[in-house]
């Protein structure tokens, strides 16, 4: 049975306080996490030439939900609300059971919450040589990795519906859309070979370099203007969505296998506790695996290949598949870090 706490302070205490626009609200039941993935796909677009491969939302039912967890801090916090003699006797309350007192509640606290997922496009992963500006003044020659790519709210947020009294741990889920959403991404780009990471930089100067070279023309962002930019709900496959550019420099030239880490697509997390007590949130993340057949000499003259590349010997292939610690070949995979 589901448990609500039904008084304002342990609402607000559970973030339930938050206010949002009236969304357009359509009941329906949805699997758990799990399912396969869903196949990407290539489409063309005008707005930049060339194509673009589209990796759909994916949400489930499980993500809209947290718990049966224990509110232990705020047990601690308020030893007062607890029933125990001689204020009552045997330490039970009156009238009610036990089980609807707010110590026993907050043992057994389920968090609900909407979750949303956005549809994600991007063109091939290039590399461009371009004068970038140094804290001296100076400008120096360097090679820049780029993605561009497009981000479009297709709605279909997931939440748990106010009737839901099912057997389900999350109960009836229903689909609501709002008119717009915004993206505030962040894109790590992982050497799985060494563990080493490079973060998504800014660079202004490179940008226009980048339209221009890719014959955009959408307004292109870089990862800090495009939360500014409302991303309007799309229900048209050739809506154009809104478009953005992950840069990152000074990359191992020798690196092979590697894989880029979309955060920001989706508000998904995942509540982790270990046997101390340690409460960890890992985000639910976009992972785009790649690889790139060459080697450090004329590197803007080698194609990097999205996906994982296929062997018919056995332990070849399973070679490339401990780099990026998959048991399968993933194009692309939707994990917790």
């Amino acid at each position: 049975m589901l448990l609500f706490v039904r008084f304002s302070t342990a609402m607000a205490l559970l973030g339930c306080g938050l206010l949002a626009p009236m969304p357009t609200t359509v009941a329906q039941d949805f699997g758990v996490q799990g399912q396969p993935l869903p196949e990407v796909r290539v489409e063309s677009t005008r707005f930049a030439p060339g194509t673009v491969t589209v990796v759909p939302p994916q949400p489930t039912a499980e993500e809209t939900f947290t718990g049966p967890i224990s509110l232990r801090e705020f047990i601690n916090a308020h030893p007062e609300i607890a029933w125990k003699a001689p204020d009552f006797k045997d330490g039970r309350p009156y009238s009610d059971p036990r089980t609807r007192t707010l110590p026993e509640m907050a043992q057994q606290v389920i968090l609900r919450r909407e979750v949303y997922c956005m549809e994600f496009s991007f063109k091939p992963l290039r590399q461009i040589y371009v004068d970038v500006p140094q804290p001296d003044g100076r400008m120096k020659r360097k090679l820049v990795w780029y993605m561009v790519y497009r981000a479009r709210y297709l709605g279909g947020d997931l939440r748990a519906a106010a009737d839901s009294q099912t057997d389900s741990p999350y109960g009836r889920i229903e689909s609501i859309s709002y008119k717009s959403r915004r993206l505030f991404p962040l894109f790590v780009l992982a050497n799985q070979a060494t563990g080493k990471e490079y973060l998504d930089r800014i660079m202004p100067a490179v940008k226009d370099k980048i339209a221009r070279r890719e014959k955009i023309t959408a307004p292109l962002h870089n990862t800090v203007e495009i939360g500014s930019v409302p991303i309007p709900r799309s229900t048209d496959e050739a809506a154009p969505g809104v478009w953005g550019v992950a840069t990152w420099e000074d990359v191992d030239p020798n690196i092979d296998f590697f894989s880029v880490y979309v955060s920001g697509l989706t508000n998904a997390f995942r509540r982790d506790e270990d046997a101390d007590g340690n409460v960890q949130l890992p985000k639910k993340v976009l992972q785009l695996n790649f690889y790139r057949p060459g080697d450090t000499v004329r590197q803007t003259d080698d194609e990097i290949r999205f996906g994982i590349p296929a062997y018919t010997n056995e332990e070849e292939q399973g070679y490339i598949l401990r780099q990026y610690d998959l048991d399968k070949r993933l194009d692309y995979q939707w994990i917790y870090r």
